[in-house]
């Protein structure tokens, strides 16, 4: 079981909505100012681009995941993380079930 536990965390009960509720995912801010959306990812394939640098989380499901950057697709189980750089894009598929992922924004 995953669990994340941090004192004074902000949670933003708006969720963020994409491609038509087939990406759901909740913003949250960390007492010392860092953030973190915690989501879920339906199956289908989608592409996201990426203004700073994150760390994908994948805690439940699977996905293929291709970074922009390198056009390779890896596949990505549950306790597997995988790193976007700022300023570039991925794209996930998820194939059946749901994945369900917490991505941390990174410094850089």
């Amino acid at each position: 079981m995953n669990k994340f536990l941090h004192e004074n965390v902000s949670v933003s009960a708006k969720a963020n909505v994409y491609f038509d509720g087939k990406v759901v995912s909740h913003s949250i801010t960390l007492s010392d100012g860092s953030q973190k959306t915690l989501g879920l990812i339906y199956p289908g394939s989608y592409h996201f681009n990426t203004a700073k640098a994150e760390r994908m989380e994948i805690i439940a499901g699977s996905c293929s995941v291709t970074l922009d950057q390198s056009g390779n697709t890896t596949p990505y189980n549950e306790n597997q993380a995988f790193e976007v750089s700022a300023n570039s894009g991925f794209s996930i598929q998820v194939s059946e079930g749901i994945c369900e992922y917490v991505c941390s924004f990174l410094d850089g």
